[in-house]
């Protein structure tokens, strides 16, 4: 009998000796979480009172400093407040700003405004509605709309003043209970064993004071003086935006943006109020003429004005007479952050695209929902560890999106500038006339510069579409060895930026998940022959993704095209058209 039972009590006193080491063990666990909680207490504490001049602070009083109040700070501001986090926002200058750049949100960015609950700080502002792009060369011009047309009639790109939109986004901060509005100049981040634990700063009356949180964000604009110390700022300047203001003048194509493709570089108009279009003419490279010698005034006449559409020659030219001529570099930088643990960086502090597109707000505003997102989860940032965790998925999920806006905005800037090179001659002609297509051609990539469909592999696709146009129009009807060598560097030319990007393969990631996308080592791993065939799966079945629904307007739902093999339908247009030609005896292309 004994022995019968002597297995139970084996397996009896192995169950409880595993119960007494299992409790032995998480009590150790607990007590030294406590220990890290109150050495972290401690820390933190102890910085917080090294001066006497120094404000204290407590851990919990502030969830998140938010450095500058520019579009970026400002709509995140709101955003955490609207959660329930209590934010600290210190910015150098809290009147209006005036800047002649940040005046044009794509449709992307609205439907973003839209999720942030801030699309009513487009309003009262005399924001103008817009539609689309007219694009021009050569005497000739095409319209390209945005695909709106599954949308709620509300949504749209708009223009504006960018001092009134940012007031505006201020005013809805500032009116939440727990956003604290400050005016002051951060002069460092203060940093104990490689966390960032605050802020150091001096208020408008010039007392140096520190402020204390588990999180802090720097938006503190393009010129940052605090990004050194986050990431790697490799900022490019291939050119500057002349601006002005032209004053009661009628746009060729009314609530649409205005690209002219000039000589050297591309000229933009837009209206950003009812009696007012911006006009940005772009210089290439770091030096522009002199304002106060006449020479810019000379350029603007002579070399830019006779480029321009005749309905808005005479506005140009009396806006330059006025001489309220204004310049801005425009600046490009790739985000290539350090992770580190209490602070992140956000907006043109983070990332810089040319603006040639007007993708600046969009990105930030989408970087916005993800960070948000992101940490709704959790009640309490003051666990480092976890919020750590969280804060390192942000650089993945904001990929899809950022990739490509950012890498549009720089492929068409370099196409959309005139060239001696015979092959990017062609590449801008061909671009222009596959946009003028219309359909999908144009839809495409308008849906992609627009925010409204920002998937890297669409561009891709548009990419090599072109690119396979382009080859078209030289080649046909009888190739020549010429044309062949300029159809290879037309296709160097324009697919180099689309292998290059670094996006997430094969999967479109939303911004919801919590799952990491594929980064750029697994796009290494994919074999060109992965990267053609999900190109062509994309290209025979291709969809726009479901924009989100914003708490107070019904949107779009997801719109699935027929089935086509994308970039021959320009082709067989071309091989048409050649034909056509020949029968005619026309000259050929």
């Amino acid at each position: 009998m004994a022995d019968q039972c002597m297995p139970g009590w084996i397996l009896a006193a192995l169950f409880g000796l595993s119960a007494i080491y299992y409790l032995v063990t998480k009590k150790k666990e607990q007590r030294a979480n406590k220990d890290l909680l109150e050495a972290r207490s401690e820390s933190v504490n102890s910085i917080a009172t090294t001066s006497g001049e120094c404000r204290s602070s407590n851990v919990s009083d502030v969830d998140v400093i938010i450095v500058g109040a520019g579009v970026a700070g400002a709509a995140l501001a709101h955003t955490l407040g609207k959660d329930g986090r209590q934010v600290h926002v210190i910015e150098r200058d809290l009147t209006e700003p005036d800047r002649i750049v940040g005046e044009l949100l794509q449709p992307g960015g609205y439907l973003k405004l839209i999720e942030l609950g801030l699309e009513d700080c487009v309003e009262k502002i005399d924001a103008q509605r817009v539609f689309g792009y007219a694009l021009f060369k050569d005497g000739k011009h095409t319209r390209l709309s945005y695909p709106l047309e599954k949308f709620h009639s509300d949504v749209a790109g708009r223009s504006f003043h960018n001092g009134r939109f940012i007031q505006r986004m201020r005013d809805k901060a500032g009116s939440l209970p727990n956003v604290q509005l400050e005016q002051g100049t951060v002069i460092s981040l203060l940093e104990d064993k490689g966390t960032i634990r605050g802020v150091q700063y001096k208020t408008k009356d010039g007392q140096e004071l520190k402020a204390f949180a588990p999180l802090t964000i720097v938006c503190d604009g393009c010129f940052s003086n605090l990004r050194r110390s986050l990431c790697n700022p490799n900022v490019d300047v291939p050119s500057c935006f002349v601006g002005m203001v032209l004053e009661n003048c009628q746009l060729p194509c009314a609530n649409h943006g205005h690209v002219i493709l000039g000589d050297p570089s591309p000229i933009l108009m837009y209206p950003i109020s009812s009696t007012e279009v911006r006009c940005l003419v772009d210089v290439p490279g770091q030096k522009v003429p002199s304002l106060s010698s006449g020479e810019m005034a000379k350029y603007l006449k002579t070399v830019v004005a006779p480029q321009l559409p005749p309905e808005v020659y005479d506005a140009f030219v009396a806006a330059v007479d006025k001489g309220n001529i204004r310049t801005m570099p425009n600046r490009s930088m790739p985000a290539a952050p350090y992770p580190t643990p209490g602070a992140l960086l956000m907006g043109d502090a983070f990332n810089m695209r040319h603006p040639l597109t007007g993708g600046g707000m969009t990105v930030a505003l989408s970087d916005i929902v993800v960070l948000r997102n992101l940490l709704r989860p959790l009640p309490n940032l003051n666990d480092a560890p976890t919020l750590c965790k969280y804060l390192e998925s942000f650089y993945t999920l904001r990929k899809p999106v950022a990739s490509t806006i950012n890498t549009l905005a720089g492929a068409l800037y370099k196409v959309f500038c005139a060239s001696p090179d015979l092959a990017m001659k062609e590449m801008r002609q061909a671009c222009f006339d596959y946009l003028s297509l219309g359909g999908v051609f144009s839809a495409g990539p308008v849906s992609l510069l627009s925010g409204l469909n920002p998937r890297p592999l669409s561009l891709v696709a548009h990419f090599f579409a072109v690119a396979i146009y382009g080859v078209g129009r030289l080649l046909l009807p009888f190739p020549s060895p010429k044309r062949v060598w300029i159809g290879a560097r037309l296709i160097s030319v324009r697919i180099h930026p689309s292998l290059s990007m670094g996006f997430p393969l094969p999967f479109q990631v939303h911004q919801e998940s919590s799952s990491p996308s594929l980064g750029q080592k697994e796009l290494d791993r994919c074999s060109s022959l992965q990267l053609f065939q999900h190109i062509i799966e994309l290209l025979q079945s291709s969809e726009i993704d479901s924009a989100r629904r914003g708490d107070s307007k019904k949107l779009l739902m997801p719109v699935k095209r027929k089935p086509l093999l994308f970039p021959l339908l320009p082709l067989l247009k071309v091989v048409w058209v050649r034909v056509n030609a020949s029968k005619n005896n026309c000259a050929l292309l």
